[in-house]
């Protein structure tokens, strides 16, 4: 129902107001009696073999929703109807700002993907905190945290600090988000020594709880094998718990849109199916030269149990879709759940 008939009803509006209206649609439809319920059985599969223990923690089975989709945590409760295993909310900054210009939010169509280039726009961390008060511990949530854009480049740390504190008692994993192509000093947050530094400074945060929380790094699909070796071995030297790959790519090679489409278009990164070989090749890079001494979510271009199944088989643990969600509908997530358990 949702490719023959409400896709394309949605497909002929701005795709960044689409995105809230059916934010409002999904919630007010939760809100009517037997609903949820009714979602949950067209869309949940529940069955203890996609269970799977990662972090520490249990994720009722290993298919997620990507940061960047709810970003201020206002339809986690009501997403969990659709069968994920686990939800990343965020990227959450310390403060709200309202990203980038419009009009940011871009379809490509015949290539399913999305271009976009939101520039961290989020209500800030002390609304996400009053969102996450009301989890009602349905599934696994994940704290995607960021650095303000007007942050000067020796505050970066204190940005991820102050989110990671004081998100710590309400999220189940967090993730460092410094491979997003829509911030900026892009560079500094990609470079190796400055890594070590943020890391170890949110590990030390870590510590000071009773109970630590795994602490993630989620990296572009563009790094080269050289910059693959050094997220290889900085994930060794500093102990952290795993990686996400990947990010967006500003690559626009082999698309089927236009040069002039895509220059109308402009910068920003992205996602869907043009980069699903790409993160998969990260993926299986990362794995194989690690030898898979790491966990590792894969994201990106999942738009197809096949795709997810790629994603596995390349050496993730756990997937995370999005620009497929949008595309695909919300039964992909059982489509791929079935599939995962043929292989067992």
């Amino acid at each position: 129902m949702y490719k023959q008939l409400l896709r394309p009803l949605f497909f002929k509006f701005d795709p960044e107001n689409i995105h809230y209206f059916t934010f409002s649609l999904i919630k007010n439809t939760s809100r009517i009696p037997g609903v949820p319920a009714l979602f949950r059985k067209m869309y949940a599969l529940e069955d203890k073999r996609l269970e799977r223990e990662l972090f520490g923690l249990k994720f009722k089975n290993p298919v997620g929703l990507a940061a960047g989709f709810d970003k201020n945590a206002v339809l986690y409760n009501e997403l969990a109807n659709f069968g994920f295993g686990f939800i990343e909310i965020g990227t959450v900054t310390p403060k709200g700002q309202a990203g980038n210009p419009k009009k940011r939010l871009f379809r490509l169509k015949d290539d399913e993907g999305i271009i976009n280039r939101m520039g961290f726009n989020n209500d800030g961390l002390e609304a996400a905190i009053q969102q996450l008060k009301k989890n009602k511990g349905k599934l696994v949530i994940g704290g995607n945290i960021g650095k303000n854009t007007q942050t000067k480049p020796e505050d970066y740390t204190k940005d991820y600090l102050e989110c990671f504190n004081a998100l710590h008692p309400y999220v189940d994993y967090f993730v460092l988000n410094v491979s997003c192509p829509n911030v900026g000093s892009h560079a500094k947050l990609n470079d190796k020594d400055y890594l070590e530094e943020l890391i170890a400074a949110v590990q030390k945060a870590n510590n000071t709880f009773d109970s630590q929380k795994a602490i993630l790094l989620k990296i572009a699909p563009d790094l080269n094998n050289n910059q693959l070796d050094e997220i290889v071995d900085l994930v060794k030297d500093t102990n952290l718990d795993g990686v996400i790959a990947s990010n967006t790519s500003t690559d626009r090679r082999g698309l089927k849109a236009s040069e002039e489409q895509l220059e109308a278009i402009g910068n920003g990164g992205l996602s869907g199916q043009p980069i699903k070989d790409k993160s998969t090749r990260v993926i299986k890079y990362l794995s194989e030269k690690s030898n898979k001494s790491f966990p590792i979510i894969g994201v990106g271009g999942i738009h197809s149990a096949k795709d997810a199944l790629e994603k596995i088989e390349a050496g993730a643990d756990l997937v995370q879709i999005y620009t497929g969600f949008i595309y695909e509908g919300p039964s992909l997530i059982k489509k791929i759940n079935k599939a995962i358990l043929k292989t067992t």
